[in-house]
């Protein structure tokens, strides 16, 4: 059992660090849990808009409960606080780390200094984040993924399913990351018809002002964008993105969701015949496999990348209106083959 296991590993290694620092001049007692991993299993910490967003926070929070289904032991999940700072993430992350968790998970880019702070406090203990690669700690696993990959896919998607020659592209926050969805989904619309318009928007400047948590915002933008002739709009915005997809619905044009398979989330359903796909990339995979590497007693760290060639990005094909479609699977089943050999080079900005 890993528990018996790491708690044998725990104490030895903090027997000889004690040792090490009575040599120096240090005590046993400075040699507290920031030196040694916890027995407690896996710990996530939500992104903004928090657990029930339909998308990005759900799917972390799938990881975290096949991981304490499968392994059988505790887990803890933390909803974000309205306003807060770097020192009250990472905080956060030393508390579930104090508790034992290991490993521990920042969900969102927005935790990277977070994660970065925590892993130092607690070398033992294996941390992670998702959608971030610039925290390159020797025991922190940046979970990215190639975002760029599933969205010129829905490009394709896009482009094949307009009536009006003209799509819509939300992003909720104007970051690097959300650059990724829009860069791909421009890419995949032009290749696919190059005549299809793309107006692309943004609700906020940084998060802190809401652009992933504020339906509202989300609904106002692609009501913009229908307005304008838009017949499919894909958001990649988080809790905003609901707004998007009500908004399709009461204008009876397609929404293409992000993330999770927004056609298949219960809280969506009514509104799911106007979702004519999701972009998704496998968060749930990506936060379990953590785990079990955890659980294995062999730690994954640095850049793991999810993509086409893994399986870790993709196209839902929940909706029968879509995954019936001839023409539109063959265009897209020869555009991932395409990008998975190295002959379409996606852009990511």
């Amino acid at each position: 059992m890993r528990r018996i296991s790491r708690i044998t590993v725990a104490g030895a290694a903090t027997a000889s660090l004690a040792l090490a620092l009575s040599a120096c001049g240090g005590t046993s007692t400075e040699a507290s849990s920031e030196s040694k991993g916890g027995d407690k299993g896996l710990a996530i910490a939500y992104d903004v808009g928090g657990k029930g967003d339909q998308s990005f926070n759900d799917a972390a929070f799938a990881g975290l409960e096949k991981a304490k289904k499968e392994f059988g032991y505790d887990t803890q999940d933390v909803e974000p606080t309205e306003g807060e700072t770097d020192a009250d993430k990472e905080q956060r992350l030393v508390s579930l780390a104090k508790q034992g968790y290991n490993p521990v998970v920042g969900v969102g880019y927005a935790y990277a200094a977070a994660v970065k702070g925590a892993a130092e406090k607690f070398p033992k203990t294996t941390f992670g984040i998702v959608d971030d690669s610039t925290v390159e700690s020797k025991n922190v696993a940046d979970l990215v993924f190639s975002e760029e990959e599933a969205s010129y896919l829905a490009g394709v998607a896009a482009a094949k399913n307009t009536k009006t020659n003209t799509v819509g592209f939300v992003g909720g926050v104007d970051i690097p990351l959300i650059h990724k969805f829009q860069a791909g989904f421009e890419q995949g619309v032009k290749d696919t018809n190059p005549k299809v318009k793309v107006l692309s928007q943004y609700l906020t400047q940084t998060a802190e002002e809401g652009g992933f948590a504020s339906p509202d915002k989300g609904k106002s933008a692609a009501e913009g964008q229908i307005e304008k002739k838009a017949d499919v709009v894909y958001a990649a915005a988080g809790l905003s993105g609901q707004g998007v997809i009500e908004a399709a619905a009461a204008n009876k044009v397609w929404a293409i969701g992000v993330d999770s398979d927004q056609y298949s989330q219960a809280a969506l359903a009514k509104y799911k015949d106007s979702i004519l796909t999701s972009a998704m990339k496998d968060v749930a995979k990506a936060v379990y496999t953590l785990a079990k590497s955890v659980e294995d007693g062999k730690p994954a760290t640095g850049i793991v990348r999810g993509d086409l060639k893994t399986g870790q990005v993709s196209l839902s094909n929940s909706n029968p209106k879509f995954a019936d479609n001839a023409e539109v699977q063959e265009a897209i089943k020869t555009a991932k083959e395409k990008i998975i050999s190295g002959e379409i080079k996606v852009k990511s900005s």
